[in-house]
């Protein structure tokens, strides 16, 4: 067969297909044109947006001036009523002080202070109630002290405050340990007819002293428990045959972490500037640490641990050696010279010995030795000193006549496990410990336990094991290879990152700070320059929640209690954070401040997204003490040139950094937030108390929630 002939297009295919051809050209036709015409539009809108961003721009830098001086004024107005109110309280302290005449020296007089210990030390009183109300006042003295060295700007006086410091933490240890002397003398009159050894609780205020002695030395008596105190421990067989005498003191403050910390504070200028001066104060204080650092070389001044130096001081020629010597001698060092009996059983509690899974820093060229970061770790619930001590000569009756020896050596520690025979080293036990967790501190997991290192003054873990806990008894337990000072830790920044906080007013002078962090949700109100701390769903230290107390206090007791959301110049080296331009977070928070009273500020997730040189911050009017609703919030977009309103919300799928139509730019956050607020909101921001403002400003800088949540 032949090929297949095509078949013939007939009239009407052709008219079809020419009809289709037709429609075709006319749909490119429309849709080119629809093109052109969206191209057009959208060349226009953006001309109109770029043409109404010049004018807000314009708008903006015609009137920065202005709003710059507005903010200024108002910023300085308060910092000077704040400067005045602070130089006032302190001379009123001071005239307060003068006139309470409760024997304390005033510590900002060096001669003073060391007039105040040379005579307690010298002070025969040995008795254990005495001597607890003594170191009662020393506290305070301590305390006084440690607050001046946080303020302290020359680093010459800094150096005479850390060695008075150091001074008043040696002494108050030493008097504990006479006092302990004394009782112990007495052992053998104070003989329980159950167990026939000495066992005896006192508490003073911040202070628990335990004592046992083994007077009975029966190899089945080992376990000890303290009841009262909520601590047990485990004797070492081969001490249940020896005269031996253990003492644990519990002191609910921890002057050995701030002995550890004490030399390594860095003597700088305060922190809070305002937006106007803060940029030259960062030069100024370069400035001063340059000079610092210059001075500290012209006058050969060695930063040497606080044990080590020996200040002199003119006039004082007279005494044999000063205090510092007198206090921290070492064992090898002769007596000299006239020294009272006090004196020399000091010198010899301080010869005898220690004055005694977190990340642990290894010390270089000791193996085996791990040391507690106290930048990222803190010890909570103060310090136990667990000692065993060789037992002293007990009084004997003779002829109607009490005998007793007469040592000036002091308590004489014994050095387990090097002090027994060579064989009983070879089968020492370790000392089991078991010890009730204090009700005062929230530990959010499982504390770890650190010894006191006192040739290194450092915290170390090393020697500790088989840690565990009791949740239902709320005790752990553990066991160490020899008698240590030890402290509980918990991690520092736990409750970080911050996962989310609200800014929100009550009334006039009146606003609440909630908090949501990894472990717990807190809220702190705030009521003029006074704060109030709450937990939500769980119960808090007694003595912390529910009070009132000042913004410098409340930190204080937060962090002593485990509840810490508080920032600090290290934070950014074991926080995840927000990464922010620190002069603008800062006027950020000044700002917030001067409004809280009529204005609440919000998280936002988009705060992480924006980049460096911008934050991103939710915030409404708000002149009620019920919730904000979700519609109420406005989004702002803060750089340090220009704060805007965006457009987007909370709930935008993407971050977008258009602004909302109908809204002006503005050059600080305060006339940012003035164009959306009523007469009743403005009159209130106006009408702040400066104290308030101040305290909030310092409450948020303290925290810094738009970096670290």
């Amino acid at each position: 067969m032949g090929p297949k002939k095509p078949q013939k297009v007939t009239k009407a295919q052709r008219a079809k297909q020419q009809q289709e051809e037709e429609e075709r050209r006319a749909r490119e036709e429309e849709q080119a044109r629809l093109q052109m015409e969206r191209e057009e539009q959208e060349r226009m809108e953006r001309e109109r947006k770029e043409e109404e961003l010049q004018r807000l721009e314009l708008k903006d830098r015609e009137r920065r001036s202005i709003e710059l001086g507005e903010l200024g004024h108002i910023l300085e107005e308060n910092h000077a009523a704040v400067a005045r109110w602070k130089s006032e309280s302190a001379e009123k302290h001071k005239w307060e002080r003068y006139m309470r005449c409760d024997g304390l020296p005033n510590p900002a007089e060096r001669k003073d202070v060391n007039t105040f210990i040379s005579l307690w030390v010298d002070d025969p009183e040995v008795n254990f109630a005495p001597v607890m109300k003594q170191c009662h006042l020393a506290l305070q003295l301590v305390e006084d002290l440690e607050s001046f060295l946080r303020e302290v700007t020359d680093p010459r006086e800094g150096l005479k405050y850390q060695e008075c410091l150091t001074d008043m933490i040696h002494l108050i240890y030493n008097k504990h340990s006479l006092a302990a002397l004394e009782i112990l003398k007495g052992a053998s009159s104070n003989i329980d007819t159950e167990t026939g050894n000495m066992q005896m609780l006192e508490k003073d205020g911040d202070v628990t002293l335990c004592l046992w002695v083994n007077l009975r030395r029966d190899l089945r008596f080992y376990n000890l428990n303290f009841e009262g105190a909520g601590l047990q421990f485990e004797l070492p067989k081969p001490l249940a045959t020896r005269p031996v005498a253990v003492r644990i003191l519990h002191t609910c403050y921890d002057h050995l972490t701030l002995l550890a910390t004490v030399s390594q504070l860095r003597i700088r200028n305060p922190s809070h500037r305002s937006l106007s001066t803060m940029e030259q104060g960062y030069v100024e204080e370069s400035e001063q640490d340059e000079a610092e650092e210059e001075t500290m070389k012209d006058d050969d001044i060695t930063q040497q641990p606080p044990e080590e130096q020996q200040p002199v001081e003119a006039g004082d020629e007279s005494r044999s050696k000063s205090v510092t010597s007198v206090l921290s001698r070492h064992s090898d060092l002769p007596a000299e010279g006239r020294v009272s009996q006090i004196q020399t059983q000091m010198e010899a509690l301080e010869a005898a010995g220690e004055f005694t899974s977190p990340d642990l820093v290894p010390v270089a060229g000791n193996a085996g030795r791990q040391v507690v970061d106290l930048k990222k770790y803190s010890p909570l619930g103060g310090v136990f000193y667990f000692d065993v001590f060789n037992l002293p000569p007990q009084a004997h009756q003779v002829n109607g006549w009490e005998m007793r020896q007469v040592l000036n050596s002091g308590l004489e520690r014994f050095h387990y496990p090097s002090d027994l025979e060579e064989l009983e080293r070879l089968t020492c036990s370790p000392v089991g410990v078991s010890v009730t967790l204090p009700d005062s501190i929230l530990f959010w997991r499982t504390p770890q336990v650190a010894r006191w290192d006192a040739a290194e003054g450092q915290w170390r873990t090393d020697g500790i094991t088989d840690l565990s806990q009791e949740e239902e008894a709320a005790k752990i337990s553990f066991k160490m290879d020899s008698f240590y000072t030890f402290v509980l830790i918990q991690e520092t920044y736990c409750n970080f990152p911050l996962q989310r906080w609200t800014l929100q007013p009550l009334d006039q002078n009146s606003v609440v700070l909630m908090v949501q962090g990894t472990q717990v949700e807190l809220r702190i109100t705030i009521e003029g320059s006074q704060c109030m701390l709450q937990l939500h769903g769980r119960t808090g230290p007694p003595h912390l929640v529910g009070k009132w107390m000042s913004r410098d206090d409340l930190q204080r007791a937060m962090v002593q209690a485990g509840i810490n959301i508080f920032v600090n110049e290290y934070s950014e080296n074991y926080i995840s954070m927000c990464a922010k331009d620190p002069l603008t977070e800062h006027a950020v928070y000044e700002q917030m401040a001067l409004y809280s009273s009529s204005c609440a500020f919000s998280w936002s997730k988009w705060n992480s997204v924006c980049g460096a040189e911008h934050l991103v911050v939710q915030a409404c009017e708000h002149l009620d003490p019920d919730p904000v609703q979700e519609t109420s919030w406005g989004m702002y977009l803060i750089g340090a040139q220009r704060i805007q309103k965006l457009a987007m919300t909370e709930t935008s799928q993407t971050f977008s950094p258009e602004h909302q139509p109908g809204t002006d730019f503005h050059s600080t956050f305060i006339h940012m937030l003035q164009d959306h607020m009523s007469a009743t909101g403005m009159a209130r921001t106006e009408t702040a108390d400066f104290l308030f403002v101040d305290t909030v400003q310092s409450l948020l800088c303290s925290i810094r929630p738009l970096v670290f949540s």
